[in-house]
Formats: structure tokens, sequence, C-alpha cells
């Protein structure tokens, strides 16, 4: 009879799962992924510790064989001084910077401590959809690099 009682508690509903991610969320998650590393990047550098984000890769042994080995990935910070001295950041999908506000392609933030609330200031605002027009966009462009090369 308790068990039935706790069933009672919970919120029933018929849902199914989707069957693929829609691309709008897949590119979001994309950016978000990539805005938690700075943010990593950003907290080592403040701490001076060693972040390490590995991959897996498959690589040849000398005998031939195929063997999948983890290596550290080379993470680029987003973030440089600017020829006036000013910390800038800008912000990347893939190998694009995404214009966050038209024509504008960097923030400039004060500090490190100011470059890491931007930073999760960012994320938010991406995983709450404010940048997906941007997103797309830079997406775009890079779809056109990769159809250049099949022609």
């Amino acid at each position: 009879m308790s068990a039935q009682n706790a069933l009672n508690n919970l919120t029933f509903i018929d849902a199914l799962k989707p069957i693929k991610m829609p691309a709008v969320q897949q590119r979001r998650n994309k950016l978000s992924n990539q805005l938690w590393q700075q943010i990593q990047i950003a907290k080592s550098q403040i701490e001076h510790t060693h972040f390490v984000v590995k991959r897996r890769v498959t690589v040849r042994d000398l005998e031939g064989n195929y063997k999948s080995i983890e290596r550290p990935k080379r993470l680029k910070p987003w973030w440089f001084m600017a020829a006036d001295g000013a910390l800038c950041l800008s912000v990347f999908y893939g190998s694009k910077r995404i214009e966050i506000i038209p024509g504008k392609t960097s923030i400039a933030v004060k500090n490190m401590s100011e470059l890491l609330k931007t930073l999760e200031i960012l994320k938010q605002e991406t995983e709450a959809g404010s940048f997906d027009k941007a997103i797309e966009a830079a997406s775009g462009e890079l779809k056109l690099n990769f159809n250049k090369s099949d022609s």
C-alpha cells in the first residue's frame, strides 16, 4: 500500500523521446560546451592550475594495428590583449567568430574575473536561445566552406 501512495505523488504523462534533437538545440549545446571549456580555461589561469580535455583518437601502431587512445585536446583561449592594452573576448562557433551584436565581434573586459563572469553570462544566454540567429549564421558560413571542397 505504501508503494501505491508513493506512486500517487508522481506526475505521469504520455510523452515520447524525440528521435532526433532539433538542429537549433544541437548548435546551442555545441556553443554551450565550448563556453564551458572557456570558463574552465579562465578558472585554471586565475587559479594557476592546468585544465585538460581529453579526446579519443584512433592511431596505427608499428605493426599496423589500430588502437583507440586518449590525447589532450588543443584548447585556445578566446580572449586576447588588444593593441590599446584592453582585454577582449571573442566568441567562436567552430572557426567562425560570432557577431553577438551586429557589427561587433569582441567584448571588452577589465580583468580575468570579469572575463569569467562574462563567459558565464554568455553560456546562460546561449542556453536560453539568445544567440540562435548568430549561431545559425556562423553555422551556415561553416557549411559553405565544406561545400567548396566538394566541387
